[in-house]
C-alpha cells in the first residue's frame, strides 16, 4: 500500500464551489485576455475578488462574455480531479510562483476537465455542475489591474 503524500497544510477553509470556479476563471482570463493567473484574489461564500494585470480595461461586451463563457463551463459538468506529483514531475503548463517557499517537494495538480490544470491544496467540487451559477457582480479598473466581484449561486 502506497504512503499518502506529505503536503502543507491549508490554512484556510474555503467555499468549494466558489475557489473551484476561482481556477476556471483565472483560465478563462488567460484565454481572452492572455494574462497570468491572479496573484490576488479573495475568495468567500458571499462574495468574492479577484485581480489581472491587464493593459486595457475590458469592455462590457468582453465582461458579459466572461461571465457566458464561466456558465458555459460550468454547465459542461467537467471533472475536478487530483494527481500527487513531484517537482521534477510537474504537468506543461503548471506554473508554480504562487507557492510559498516552504511548499512540500510533493505537489497536487488540480485539473478541471480539459480546460485548467494548477498546483493547489484548496477544496473544490467534484464536478462543475456542482458550482451552481456564476455571476459577475460588479467590476473595475485602476492603473492596469482588472478586478472582477463575483458570487456562485448553488441552489
Amino acid at each position: 500500500m502506497a504512503e499518502a503524500p506529505i503536503l502543507n497544510e491549508h490554512n484556510k477553509a474555503e467555499h468549494a464551489p466558489s475557489h473551484t470556479a476561482e481556477h476556471m476563471l483565472n483560465q478563462t482570463m488567460i484565454r481572452m485576455f492572455g494574462c497570468e493567473r491572479s496573484k490576488n484574489a479573495h475568495i468567500e461564500r458571499k462574495k468574492s475578488k479577484i485581480n489581472y494585470n491587464l493593459p486595457v480595461c475590458p469592455t462590457a461586451e468582453e465582461v458579459a462574455e466572461i461571465e457566458r463563457r464561466m456558465n458555459e463551463l460550468i454547465a459542461a459538468d467537467l471533472p475536478v480531479t487530483y494527481e500527487f506529483v513531484t517537482r521534477d514531475t510537474i504537468p506543461d503548463g503548471v506554473v508554480l510562483d504562487k507557492l510559498p517557499e516552504d511548499a512540500s517537494e510533493t505537489l497536487r495538480i488540480v485539473r478541471i476537465g480539459d480546460y485548467d490544470v494548477c498546483a493547489c491544496i484548496g477544496t473544490h467540487v467534484a464536478s462543475t455542475k456542482e458550482i451552481g451559477t456564476f455571476k459577475i457582480n460588479s467590476t473595475s479598473y485602476n492603473d492596469g489591474s482588472f478586478r472582477i466581484v463575483f458570487k456562485v449561486i448553488t441552489e
